[in-house]
């Protein structure tokens, strides 16, 4: 980095650090905007580091951004995941599950490695099932005594004495 940057802040910028670090729908960026403002303020990287609790190069990080494009680089927040390699099998996956449900992740990882030929771990599949709206259901079998049906098992009760 060089020489030492003081960070100052011109009146406008200070008015949108101010603003950005309270109510930002973002914490990243607010988190930003607090570190810019501290050191606008005269703390050193340090301090404004142990504040936001970062690390010092990433304080640094931010300083050489801001040194570079002012506000309008900190402002922007880019970090997306990369997309699944199943999510173009997104379909296929959801017809073939609503077709013939399945009971368990281990299942579903069979079927799926099936269809797409993505060989993905339980943990993997199971958040993926989650992102496309699939929920686990449990279901428990109904105890009745062995050879009877429900509903001898019920004219035999109590209670349909008491019913009739």
């Amino acid at each position: 980095m060089g020489k030492w940057y003081k960070v100052e802040l011109t009146e406008d910028e200070q008015v949108i650090v101010h603003e950005e670090r309270n109510a930002h729908p973002n914490l990243n960026i607010r988190n930003r905007m607090l570190i810019i403002w501290l050191l606008h303020q005269g703390l050193q990287r340090q301090q404004a580091a142990d504040i936001a609790q970062v690390q010092r190069i990433t304080v640094q990080r931010l300083v050489k951004a801001f040194q570079k494009g002012r506000l309008d680089t900190l402002r922007k927040w880019d970090a997306e995941g990369s997309e699944s390699e199943l999510a173009s099998f997104r379909d296929i996956i959801r017809k073939s599950l609503e077709e013939r449900p399945v009971c368990t992740i281990a299942e579903a990882a069979e079927r799926i490695t099936e269809l797409t030929g993505l060989v993905r771990g339980q943990t993997q599949v199971r958040k993926f099932l989650k992102d496309l709206g699939f929920k686990w259901k449990r279901t428990r079998a109904v105890p009745l005594p062995p050879k009877k049906t429900w509903q001898s098992t019920f004219r035999s009760s109590p209670i349909s004495s008491i019913m009739n």
